[in-house]
């Protein structure tokens, strides 16, 4: 069964495996565990950052900057980049495709690496 939401905590409950979507493609796909704690896409990770914890204490949730991209005119590279706070000039030239980043974990992301290190750093509640 495919279950389409924008609710990130009734897709946690519900899915062995979760994909994030950007601006009507695929940009991160894996299983539950993995994308709620072990993002490697930016996109996803500002998504979870942006969710209100249920438990412990009061913690400053982030947003993602900017706008979502106009779906008739989309940028180009990555349609990510201009609201990436990891976006290089590499991202505004080409699209990354689907990139194995672990055991069925894929990300369409040049610098999942740095997404990885970001997490390690500040945790998923961090800001950057």
């Amino acid at each position: 069964m495919i279950f389409i939401s924008h609710d990130l905590a009734i897709a946690a409950e519900l899915a062995d495996r979760v994909a994030t979507m950007y601006a009507g493609r695929v940009v991160e796909i894996g299983k539950t565990k993995d994308i709620f704690y072990r993002p490697r896409h930016p996109y996803t990770l500002g998504l979870i950052r942006a969710v209100p914890t249920v438990t412990g204490g009061f913690e400053a949730l982030s947003s993602i900057p900017g706008s979502p991209p106009d779906l008739v005119n989309l940028p180009s590279g990555c349609k990510f980049h201009p609201r990436c706070p990891f976006a290089t000039e590499r991202c505004k030239q080409e699209e990354p495709e689907l990139e194995k980043v672990g055991a069925g974990h894929l990300t369409a992301c040049w610098h999942w690496p740095e997404v990885e290190r970001d997490i390690e750093q500040n945790s998923l509640r961090g800001t950057r």
